[in-house]
């Protein structure tokens, strides 16, 4: 077990957080073994009727990825490592998204990256007021993974490529309306919902019993986008996308463009491909398959490693991407890294 998760099983509840509240409770590898473990042994266990996973502290329920383990990932010669990772990762979050028992996770605070993949496949999705929900993978040269393209690729219109084109954070009405979550519970709430799932009776199920203390949160800011969204981001690629948003009026849509305008040419395209990709996938675990192909190709780039130099590391905030323009991308290098298998599969 790491030291960095917990785990009780009480009144028919097995319960797991993540208890590293100094990170946010980011994820490391340690972490993701320790977690597989703890879901494995309940997975038969009589005693655990229903899951509940939720973080420690009250910044958030998981900032994603150990950001700084990913750096050194891909500062090692062997990135052996990095594939092993994310392959114990994406099996991780398509185990909780099939898993056997209701899995109810509690997204109260920052939930980004590897946090949405824990929490955004789970059988009951909750946030509060509290909750920030995103997919910022672009901002340091890398592409939404942990089943996140999935997600991203269901969301209503074009919502889900301008999500992850932009990094854009969600809060709960925005989660609730791009299909990230299905409950808005406010956060005070919270230890009664505990409560009524250890206290449950037949035949109310977790869903059902969630819904108890569900409320409507205020409107969606992301909802009110669709129409400057859908009309841009339907452009076939990434230049065009900044095209329309420039030519099209809105103030958000301008500001859009300049977000797009200082981002890694390489992680908007690749990410504007997976996306729409797997939007056709037939599942969760395909469009896993197709993100492990993509993120054991970043991981060999000099984008991810100056996107994490910028925001992490110097934080100086001004990354030097290469190719630094969308003009000198390769053609066709999407489909080729989307379509290259050369490290195996997550499932095979």
């Amino acid at each position: 077990m790491s030291d960095h998760i917990s785990a009780s099983v009480a009144d028919g509840v097995g319960h797991v957080t993540l208890d590293r509240p100094q990170a946010i409770n980011a994820l490391s590898y340690e972490m993701i073994v320790a977690l597989a473990a703890v879901l494995e042994a309940w997975r038969h266990d009589s005693e655990v009727g229903v899951v509940v996973l939720d973080g420690a502290g009250d910044r958030g329920f998981c900032a994603g990825g150990d950001i700084r383990e990913l750096h050194r990932y891909a500062t090692n010669d062997d990135h052996a490592e990095a594939r092993e990772f994310f392959r114990t990762e994406y099996r991780l979050d398509a185990a909780i998204a099939r898993y056997p028992k209701p899995v109810v996770a509690i997204m109260d605070g920052i939930t980004m990256g590897g946090g949405i993949g824990l929490a955004g496949h789970a059988a009951v999705r909750i946030v509060t007021e509290r909750s920030r929900i995103a997919m910022p993978e672009t901002r340091i040269g890398f592409t939404p993974d942990v089943g996140g393209s999935w997600l991203l690729a269901n969301a209503p219109g074009e919502l889900g490529v301008h999500l992850a084109l932009n990094s854009r954070t969600m809060d709960a009405a925005d989660a609730l309306h791009a299909g990230f979550a299905d409950s808005y519970v406010p956060a005070e709430r919270i230890p009664h919902v505990l409560q009524a799932l250890a206290e449950r009776a037949d035949p109310g199920s977790p869903a059902e019993i969630v819904m108890l203390f569900d409320e409507t949160p205020g409107p969606s800011s992301l909802a009110l986008t669709r129409d400057w969204v859908d009309a841009c981001y339907s452009a076939p690629t990434v230049a065009e996308i900044i095209a329309r948003l420039r030519e099209h009026g809105h103030p958000d849509a301008a500001a859009a463009a300049d977000e797009l305008g200082a981002l890694s040419p390489t992680a908007l395209t690749v990410t504007l491909e997976s996306v729409r990709r797997a939007r056709i996938l037939p599942n969760l675990e395909a469009a896993l398959e197709q993100e492990f192909r993509a993120v054991t190709w970043f991981i060999e780039q000099h984008d991810l490693r100056e996107g994490i130099r910028a925001q992490v590391i110097d934080k100086d905030r001004m990354p030097r991407w290469n190719p630094a323009t969308l003009d000198e991308l390769p053609a066709g290098l999407a489909a080729r890294v989307l379509d290259e298998a050369r490290f195996g599969t997550v499932f095979g």
